[in-house]
């Protein structure tokens, strides 16, 4: 069963789009009364935290409310379904982010209401359908797609409900064009979602790296570079597999970063090492094309940058040619974390900047390791007093 999060004390009197009010404990612990104000959500702290007298001063706000003609905007409020909100999210929220993450929304939003129901009222979600998803996920009940489904881990259930509360929460904030919100609120929340205990987060070595170089040129030029440049910059392989020419700046040594091609749609703009601009002033006498063309183009359609796949093919060529031992989370990802662990000793502002990280937490979390020896060389100088 999933862990919740403890919620504060609440009590609501009225009826709802008439005379409803609700007093609930605020997180400092004060009590808040909360009703409608010609069709506007208006809180007002009671300043105090005796419970009885706030039900008191709700009954009475209540009693108020219906000496008052409703307005039109204080009508009920139209309950949103799940494919309503999905759709609106869909238009709205989902063509702001990457490519990847827009693929991502449209096959997790697919899942969910297939799962749950097209006309199934949001608001009227609970933790019985939160613990059914995360058991029936779990064991292969439900995915994307057709059946039959794949067993999943903790880390994709996860994955999948910090998505749906992501759309949850902005429906809590975004109006619904009545002077009124999406959702009153996120029915799933203080609700936790299942952690995997130890999360596979394998980073390559040192000689992992320079024996797959050494047959990078043999799978295809473009594979080079893109090594090169995923262990030189520290970034997402689709981010730099859709790099364009009008993104480097060979002169003064640049690469911008677009939003649109990173996971978290952060757009920076990162200097490059020696080592990658050689690679990329290699690149550059293919002569195929300038400007608004691909760094890493396809070879079937020069006009468009390699596919996912095919660069994910050319890894598993050149492990295999490499001789690499088969080691199960070694990928393209494996060099980000690399590149994290390297620079480890340098500011951790600067290396967010450097990798594309938007925050430390998510780089010290799942990026940045530790080794023995850094281990053994810390306690010595301990020791030593050094």
């Amino acid at each position: 069963m999933a862990r919740t999060k403890k919620k504060g004390w609440s009590y609501s009197t009225g009826e709802r789009g008439r005379n409803r009010v609700r007093v609930f404990e605020h997180d400092s612990g004060t009590l808040m009364l909360e009703f409608r104000d010609e069709g506007r959500r208006t809180r007002i702290s009671l300043g105090h935290r005796d419970r009885d007298r706030a039900k008191r001063a709700a009954d009475e706000a209540a009693a108020k409310l219906t000496t008052t003609e409703l307005r039109p905007e204080e009508a009920e409020p139209q309950e949103v379904t799940l494919q309503t909100l999905f759709d609106i999210y869909g238009r709205e929220v989902t063509p702001t982010k990457g490519e990847r993450s827009q693929e991502y929304d449209r096959v997790a939003s697919t899942m969910f209401v297939s799962y749950l129901g097209a006309d199934r009222v949001v608001a009227t979600l609970s933790l019985r359908e939160w613990d059914r998803f995360i058991k029936d996920r779990r064991d292969g009940r439900i995915g994307p797609g057709e059946a039959p489904w794949q067993l999943v881990s903790d880390r994709t259930i996860e994955r999948d409900l910090r998505f749906l509360m992501a759309v949850f929460n902005w429906a809590t904030m975004a109006g619904d064009g009545s002077a009124g919100v999406l959702l009153e609120r996120n029915p799933f929340k203080g609700y936790r979602a299942p952690k995997e205990k130890n999360p596979r987060r394998v980073s390559m070595s040192n000689e992992e790296y320079d024996r797959l170089l050494d047959v990078s040129m043999d799978v295809d030029w473009r594979f080079h570079v893109a090594l090169v440049l995923a262990h030189e910059t520290g970034h997402r392989i689709g981010a730099i597999r859709q790099l364009q020419w009008s993104d480097i700046d060979l002169e003064q040594k640049l690469i911008r970063w677009r939003a649109e091609t990173e996971k978290t749609g952060f757009e920076h703009v990162t200097p490059m090492t020696a080592v990658a601009e050689a690679a990329l002033k290699a690149a550059r006498t293919k002569g195929l094309a300038i400007g608004q063309a691909p760094v890493l183009p396809g070879p079937g359609d020069p006009n468009q940058s390699v596919g996912r796949y095919r660069i994910r093919d050319w890894w598993k060529k050149a492990v295999k040619r490499a001789k690499l031992e088969p080691k199960p989370g070694r990928g393209w990802h494996s060099l980000r974390r690399k590149f994290a662990s390297d620079l480890k000793a340098i500011p951790l502002k600067t290396l967010c900047e450097l990798g594309g990280w938007k925050t430390h937490e998510t780089l010290l979390t799942c990026y940045q390791q530790t080794d023995e020896g850094e281990m053994r060389e810390a306690l010595e100088s301990r020791r030593t007093g050094t």
